[in-house]
């Protein structure tokens, strides 16, 4: 079980650093090592702290971004350094150690850190289902990268320890029918960005902050527990609402496998014809905006029928009265 645990590094300032947390892997059980563009190379000094883990350090894997290092993964658990208000709460490593520890003996999970300066983002929380906090004396709450791992891998390892002498306990027992897997990272990203295209089809989404919305939305499912059966259910959906919005002439036909930018992360390029969110709420804020415009004044010349390419008539100038003569000289001469 402890095979199919990641622990996942955002942007390491120190390869030392690196190694130190290689090294408290190996000492807990864990083997799979990711780096997410690290901001300095781990060196010498990273092989020297890695001690006899240097095989843990040398089969790391180093990607681009974290959507990228967790995307075959079922669950992620992401670490923070402040506590939240509910239902976005952090737990304790002691109380997410078993959950952890019973995913990954389905699917694999990740555990992720974030740099030592400042921790995760709220772009990057947002792609964690779970969050946990470590919990310390309040004069000095600050703890060392591989501190964290060390403490949240060492209740992953007794939490395995634990679940596999359950498992002997329970002898021939009938195991209970296992639940459904949750989605992997990936495919619930692609829902939520297939979700945003129908929900902004619609109007749902505000002008000015959509990410807000999308935000809350993302944290539904993240609550909820998505299995993949949920995310066909729901792409369905979105693929109904934006069948419905094209139907009704509400926005041009959609076209299937469009990308969609995740809220604080990196925008990719727009394929030819597409445009993001954020892009088709500025052009119906700008629409909206001109059709006021043309309401509020009443002395503007209304615009020509594209479909008839008539314009509006021009008023008829009146035409001078003639002057006739009164009636008892009319045909006099």
């Amino acid at each position: 079980m402890l095979d199919r645990v990641r622990v996942v590094l955002v942007r390491p300032r120190r390869g030392g650093n690196v190694g130190s947390v290689a090294r408290v892997m190996k000492n807990m059980g864990l083997a799979d090592l990711v780096v997410v563009a690290p901001r300095t190379k781990v060196g010498r000094v990273g092989e020297r702290m890695a001690v006899h883990a240097r095989d843990v350090l040398a089969r790391r894997r180093t990607v681009a971004t974290l959507a990228e290092a967790v995307s075959d993964c079922r669950l992620v658990v992401g670490t923070v350094g402040r506590p939240t208000t509910p239902p976005d709460a952090p737990v304790d490593p002691r109380e997410i150690g078993p959950e952890l520890i019973a995913a990954a003996r389905r699917a694999r999970v990740a555990l992720v850190f974030g740099p030592e300066d400042h921790g995760l983002s709220n772009a990057e929380l947002g792609l964690c289902q779970r969050s946990i906090r470590i919990p310390t004396a309040p004069g000095y709450a600050s703890l060392n990268l591989a501190q964290a791992v060390a403490v949240c891998a060492y209740e992953l390892l007794v939490a395995s320890a634990g679940d596999a002498g359950s498992d002997e306990s329970a002898g021939a027992a009938a195991a209970p029918a296992p639940a459904a897997a949750p989605a992997t990272a990936g495919a619930r990203e692609e829902m939520l960005a297939h979700l945003a295209r129908a929900l902004d089809a619609i109007g749902f989404l505000p002008v000015q902050n959509p990410a807000h919305i999308l935000r809350d939305v993302r944290s539904l499912f993240a609550r909820a527990g998505t299995t993949d059966r949920d995310v066909a259910v729901w792409r369905g959906i979105a693929r109904q609402v934006l069948w419905a919005a094209a139907r009704a002439g509400l926005v041009a036909n959609d076209a299937r496998g469009r990308r969609e930018v995740v809220p604080g992360a990196p925008k990719p390029r727009a394929r030819p014809g597409e445009a993001s969110v954020e892009g088709r709420s500025r052009e119906r804020a700008a629409r909206q905006a001109r059709a006021k415009a043309r309401v509020s004044s009443p002395g503007a010349e209304p615009r020509a029928d594209a479909r008839s390419g008539r314009g509006s008539r021009s008023p008829r100038r009146a035409r001078p009265r003639s002057r006739r003569a009164p009636r008892g000289v009319r045909g006099a001469r």
